[in-house]
């Protein structure tokens, strides 16, 4: 009686992008990944905007790092989608794991565990990892769900941290890559809603560690603008018509109740006007199937 032959695994590749301004927190990172237990296959290091040094020899990394230089800044998703076709021209990874520049994986089996959950289940497109800072500490916006969850509770979810993450290059070949044109704010909702109106899981795993500072998506100079647009952009461009003025309307009372700065509140109005007149892209939106398997997963698409 013949043996089948077991499943090869899949292969893992890491994407980093950087804007340059973090040389040291980018060397940390990449020697976290050269302590892993499992090696990827492929290390991709993005110059967003910036000239890139020479890691491998420099930090003793496993094989070839590639190295990406883009001429401007292309935000978040532009800069991970210049990864991710640089990966499909060499065709041999599976399952790209983006991370933050800033941050660190402190436990040497994140990379097999990632491994692990694919391998497990072909429907898997997205997998979040934990974000906690040097203390262990999550913060509640970092936590994939609505109300006070607790951080180390896993499962399936409507969504993810771009911070650190792992995609299944399968899914993405089906879905569409990153909105580039979001630049920054959404831009992880926008790919979490395309995955499960395709058939893929969105899966929290608390196990996986990204260590990562302390900080407030306010420290960016174009938060509430981008943010606004972009919310509009992306009910635009997914929600059927029905739900765009119920999620807008419910965002509008949160700002409102929320927001502290007159400054920020006129930034974030200004975005909102900005979404709604600038063109949003194309309008492929969920299926009401969608929305109710969102709804089930304890996140409707109007909060």
């Amino acid at each position: 009686m013949s043996q089948t032959e077991p499943e090869p695994r899949p292969r893992i590749a890491v994407a980093v992008v950087t804007m340059g301004n973090r040389p040291a927190e980018v060397d940390a990172l990449l020697t976290s990944v050269a302590k892993q237990d499992l090696a990827p296959s492929r290390i991709i290091v993005v110059g967003n905007g910036c000239p890139l040094p020479e890691f491998a020899e420099r930090l003793g990394l496993p094989g070839e790092i590639t190295c990406v230089e883009v001429d401007e800044n292309l935000g978040c998703p532009g800069g991970r989608n210049v990864a991710l076709a640089r990966l499909r021209e060499f065709g041999d990874v599976d399952v790209v794991v983006e991370l933050d520049d800033d941050g660190l994986l402190v436990d040497a089996d994140v990379l097999r565990g990632v491994r692990d959950l694919y391998a497990d289940d072909p429907r898997l497109g997205i997998v979040g990892f934990r974000i906690a800072d040097e203390h262990g500490e999550t913060q509640r916006r970092h936590v994939p769900r609505v109300g006070a969850a607790d951080p180390m509770r896993g499962g399936p979810v409507t969504g993810f941290l771009g911070g650190g993450h792992a995609l299944s290059m399968a899914m993405l070949a089906k879905i569409g890559d990153w909105p580039a044109e979001f630049f920054f704010a959404h831009e992880e909702t926008d790919l979490a809603w395309r995955a499960v109106d395709g058939g893929w899981t969105v899966l929290y795993a608390p196990e996986l560690l990204l260590q990562h500072p302390k900080t407030s998506p306010a420290r960016h100079a174009i938060y509430y603008r981008v943010t606004a647009r972009n919310r509009v952009w992306l009910v635009r461009r997914r929600l059927p018509l029905p739900l765009i003025p119920v999620h807008l309307g419910v965002w509008i009372a949160v700002t409102l109740l929320r927001t502290r700065s007159v400054g920020g509140l006129k930034a974030w109005f200004g975005g909102f006007v900005e979404g709604l007149r600038t063109p949003a892209g194309e309008r492929r939106p969920i299926r009401w199937r969608t929305v109710w398997r969102l709804t089930r997963l304890g996140r409707p698409p109007v909060i």
